[in-house]
């Protein structure tokens, strides 16, 4: 997969620097950035723009503690994709396995995940592009995350067994950072922590893996976009998955999502042997296929989130599809 060239800020933020007491179009301002990049649909900053916006919270907030009070604002109010994919997992394994797929959507980073021979699980974030001059603010949240993730799911006093810093605090910071983390935390050349097997495998009491299944089609379509190799039906695919629930796939809007103009989005679909009704059939197939077997949504909410505005031509169209009823096809799912 090719790496990502944009990255979200998306809703979420404009919380957090509310809930720091720090203006957004201060730090936007200090980050030579656009006043209403938070506001902006489809939009990102680029890896130094991102690296760009972080120093200016540093020295907006100009408190060496300022990570700190930002990771503990983190709540499930703040949503993102990541979060929330996290959030609905089992425990803190699969959360990070889920993130370490999905943090590429909103953050110019991968993350490296080795468990030990007693269980123990070490996590380091790698920086896109080999970045050596990353702020230290960035390293620390991405660590403390964790910590903070890890006792939103569980309700418990969830601590790291091992932290790592290129650079460390002073004084009296070192020990509101270490008590933070619940250990001592040595000097290094990448972050890292790891988290005891205990820890590792506590079952989260935030888990809804049905949620999950119905939420993941969104992460996977923002995935495929960051897929420069993917074909154009493939990227039309992936635009009809936000399109459908609003109703307004039609070709004109798809080919603006794309960047192209419906002239050129169908030429391109006809050299793959393709067509946008077909294709726009194909996913609503797929979507109630996977919304029948994956959660206990009526018909009429399944037509609503395909565009259908009534949800008779999605009945007649299903039975077209595949030759079955909703119930039928659900019962079956139900069996296997």
């Amino acid at each position: 997969m090719a790496h990502k060239s944009h990255f979200s800020l998306d809703v979420g933020w404009q919380l957090l620097l509310k809930d720091l007491g720090l203006p957004s179009r201060h730090v936007l301002r200090r980050a030579l950035l656009p006043e209403d990049t938070l506001s902006r649909e489809n939009h990102g900053l680029t890896t130094d723009e991102y690296f760009r916006f972080w120093r200016a919270l540093e020295q907006e907030a100009n408190d060496v503690l300022f990570p700190l009070r930002l990771i503990e604002t983190v709540s499930s109010e703040v949503f993102s994709p990541p979060l929330f994919a996290a959030l609905c997992s089992p425990d803190l394994m699969r959360a990070v396995q889920r993130l370490a797929k999905y943090k590429a959507l909103v953050a110019p980073m991968s993350l490296e995940i080795s468990v030990g021979s007693w269980g123990e699980m070490t996590l380091s974030p790698r920086w896109q592009g080999g970045h050596t001059e990353v702020p230290v603010s960035l390293q620390v949240v991405e660590l403390a995350f964790f910590v903070r993730l890890a006792q939103i799911a569980t309700r418990e006093a969830i601590c790291a067994v091992r932290v790592t810093l290129p650079a460390l605090p002073a004084g009296k910071a070192l020990q509101r950072y270490e008590r933070f983390f619940g250990t001592a935390i040595t000097l290094g050349t990448h972050a890292s922590i790891t988290f005891s097997a205990v820890d590792v495998l506590r079952p989260f009491l935030t888990s809804n893996e049905g949620m999950w299944r119905a939420f993941e089609p969104e992460l996977r379509r923002q995935l495929c976009e960051m897929d420069s190799a993917a074909t154009t039906a493939e990227r039309v695919h992936a635009v009809l998955l936000e399109l459908l629930p609003s109703n307004s796939a039609t070709i004109e809007v798809a080919a603006s999502r794309l960047g192209m103009s419906k002239r050129t989005l169908q030429r391109r679909l006809e050299e793959e042997g393709e067509n946008f009704r077909a294709l726009v059939s194909e996913t609503r197939r797929r979507l109630a296929c996977h919304y029948l077997e994956h959660t206990t949504l009526s018909g009429g909410e399944i037509a609503f989130l395909l565009g259908f505005e009534d949800p008779n031509s999605f009945y007649r169209a299903f039975q077209d599809w595949t030759g079955r009823t909703l119930e039928s096809t659900r019962q079956s799912y139900r069996f296997n």
